[in-house]
């Protein structure tokens, strides 16, 4: 453990966070963890601009969080993508939420749900960090950019082989995009969420007694909570992770440690 030079007391900040006078895009920004990732910026100060392809969602949203910008696209389509987003001004924290799950056992993988989920969880990662990564060097400012990933980058899930293999990638990815464009002074991290109580995660814990005996692998004898994810984003987006890039965090209940 370092040591403080000779004399000088050694200062702890709090982490109280202000993201003030800077600009946030999350995508996936309808439901669930994106959602409550918007609000929770919102009310610490930072323009937001929420992405989502389910316009209801957003006008909800809106109203929850006035003075928000609303984008209504499917990331799934890189033409659509870039007609939305591609002037969308300048953005200082990104957080790549949108995905989709597709529940199919391997033999059984069509090429619609691998085309769909790779265009939604991976594709749109390279295209909107690309936007956010060229503005930010454009105006050579720093910046930061989150990528919501899942337990499943690491263990495997029954039925789930195209959404693993997506947030694999997208781990693996997190840490290409974090040597490249550090020299840039733009920091990319993962957040790395066990089950969280979501509308998607629903829909694969359709069998009680799978989840019960899951929930019991866990150290913890929980799953993680919305708010977990968020306060971990929150953090990889505040200068309080000033020094970490290409790192994830495993906001798992301790799973990966069984």
């Amino acid at each position: 453990m370092p040591s403080s030079p000779a004399g000088q007391r050694h200062r702890v900040s709090t982490m109280q966070l202000n993201f003030s006078s800077l600009q946030a895009l999350v995508t996936g920004a309808g439901k669930g963890i994106g959602r409550d990732t918007v609000k929770a910026l919102h009310a610490l100060g930072a323009k937001v601009i929420a992405v989502s392809r389910t316009n209801t969602d957003l006008v909800s949203l809106s109203k929850e969080c006035p003075g928000i910008e609303t984008v209504c696209v499917d990331l799934g389509d890189w033409e659509a993508t870039e007609r939305a987003l591609g002037n969308v001004g300048p953005v200082d924290l990104l957080v790549n939420n949108a995905a989709v799950v597709i529940k199919q056992p391997f033999l059984e993988v069509t090429k619609e749900a691998l085309d769909r989920t790779l265009s939604v969880n991976l594709r749109s990662v390279f295209q909107v960090s690309q936007i956010v990564a060229r503005g930010l060097i454009q105006r050579g400012v720093p910046g930061s950019i989150v990528n919501v990933s899942s337990v499943v980058a690491h263990v495997s899930f029954p039925n789930l082989a195209v959404y693993s293999s997506t947030k694999g990638a997208m781990t693996t990815l997190t840490k290409v995009m974090a040597a490249e464009l550090g020299p840039y002074k733009i920091r990319v991290n993962s957040v790395n969420p066990t089950v969280v109580p979501t509308a998607r995660s629903q829909r694969v814990l359709t069998d009680p007694e799978f989840t019960r005996k899951l929930k019991e692998r866990h150290p913890l004898q929980k799953f993680a909570e919305v708010e977990d994810v968020v306060n971990s984003i929150l953090f990889l987006l505040s200068d309080r992770s000033a020094s970490i890039s290409g790192s994830g965090i495993l906001v798992d209940a301790g799973y990966l440690a069984s």
